[in-house]
């Protein structure tokens, strides 16, 4: 429980130093959203994906008089349900109707108070960096009111804009090696990144979900960060790894998940069954978080890039699987109507690597009678056509699916 001079001071401080910060690198993403009375808003994403820097752009763009909390100020330890009837009323006196809250998922029932407010006619744009946490709110008191929104890293794109670059291929394979987080970017200290993988393995996973063998945790997290674009399951990790049980390894992936950090996409198949118990492919948030963590000798620039191509099929489209039946094909694509497209990935294609990379994708383009398939590669650009087939060799930083 807090005093009312407490909340109060903390508002008018958290505000102020939100303003004072560098406004950033405008996001695709702060004039697009809709921010209506009927339903919160709730933009989430990993750790220092740059939220409240969007949430400062919202501020000053669109809503420069709205009221904004940070529930993650130490100042609010303690903060409780009976804290939110404090705020009430100095929301009351504020008299505005546009709320931002960040991270506000830290506080038990926090979705009741939120549905009051929307209750009241209010505007609500939320924050948070755990989809889980958020997730069990929204599906209970929340159902139907809110719109959610993942905000990535950087894409290709801001990167370019950020760093003063052109959009080629060059410019793709220092976005490879960096990746999008921008406080990263301003220094390129890798420390930086090292300290993000602790963060949300200690306070996001760790303290969250009462793991006591948080030694694991980190091997697991290790293996997984070194081994992008590879499949994984809970059974060759509880070996490889020496963990307990194989359901304490599919804990952590969903802890994993829940925080952003890993992506773990299927095998396809039509069977729900055989998904389920089929090993999954790993892919990491960012490119730069497997280059400054990973234990790889090697540079890994292959998965490293289909990592890329995955985190750009993602941005748009929740349902991505892999295909592997006679032949092997990185991505199928589904939207909300079907079948979108079939991807295919190659650093760069020579003749050594051809025939594999192709026939895989034949594969994949005859199984769900395709037409035309895409061989994504760092800046090569060709053709190959066969029996009214076609593939489009395209360079990453012309692809785009229709």
């Amino acid at each position: 429980m807090l005093s009312q001079i407490i909340l109060q001071q903390t508002l008018a401080s958290q505000k102020f130093d939100l303003q004072k910060k560098d406004i950033g690198l405008e996001r695709f993403e702060v004039n697009e959203l809709p921010v209506l009375s009927s339903h919160a808003l709730i933009v989430s994403g990993i750790r220092r994906c740059g939220k409240s820097t969007f949430l400062l752009q919202m501020l000053s763009k669109r809503f420069p008089d709205a009221i904004y909390l940070n529930f993650e100020d130490p100042r609010l330890y303690g903060f409780d349900l009976s804290d939110f009837q404090k705020l009430d009323l100095l929301i009351s006196e504020h008299k505005g109707k546009v709320l931002f809250f960040d991270e506000i998922q830290v506080i038990k029932s926090w979705e009741i108070f939120v549905r009051q407010k929307l209750d009241q006619g209010f505007q609500i744009i939320i924050t948070g960096s755990n989809a889980s946490l958020l997730s069990q709110e929204l599906g209970t008191k929340l159902t139907g009111r809110h719109i959610t929104k993942e905000l990535f890293p950087f894409s290709f794109q801001e990167f370019c804009e950020f760093r003063n670059l052109p959009i080629s291929s060059e410019s793709v394979s220092q976005y490879v090696e960096l990746g999008g987080f921008p406080e990263f970017l301003k220094s390129e200290r890798q420390e930086i990144l090292n300290q993000l993988l602790d963060d949300l393995l200690v306070r996001d996973i760790a303290q969250r979900y009462g793991v006591r063998d948080l030694k694991s945790l980190q091997q697991l997290t290790v293996y997984l960060i070194t081994n992008v674009g590879k499949p994984v399951s809970g059974n060759q990790l509880k070996k490889a790894l020496e963990i307990g049980a194989t359901s304490t390894v599919l804990e952590y992936f969903s802890y994993l998940e829940a925080c952003w950090l890993f992506f773990f996409i299927p095998k396809f198949s039509y069977s729900q069954k055989k998904q389920l118990i089929n090993p999954k492919k790993v892919y990491s948030i960012d490119t730069g978080m497997v280059t400054a963590n990973s234990r790889s000798f090697s540079q890994d620039l292959g998965r490293r890039f289909e990592n890329l191509v995955f985190l750009t099929l993602r941005r748009k489209h929740h349902e991505i699987y892999y295909f592997s039946e006679k032949k092997e094909c990185d991505f199928v694509v589904f939207d909300r109507r079907g079948l979108l497209a079939v991807v295919q990935v190659c650093f760069k294609l020579s003749s050594e690597n051809m025939d594999r990379e192709l026939e895989g994708l034949w594969g994949a383009m005859s199984f769900f009678s395709l037409k035309k398939g895409y061989l994504v590669t760092l800046d090569q650009k060709d053709y190959f056509e066969k029996d009214d087939n076609r593939i489009e060799v395209v360079p990453f930083h012309e692809f785009e699916i229709p």
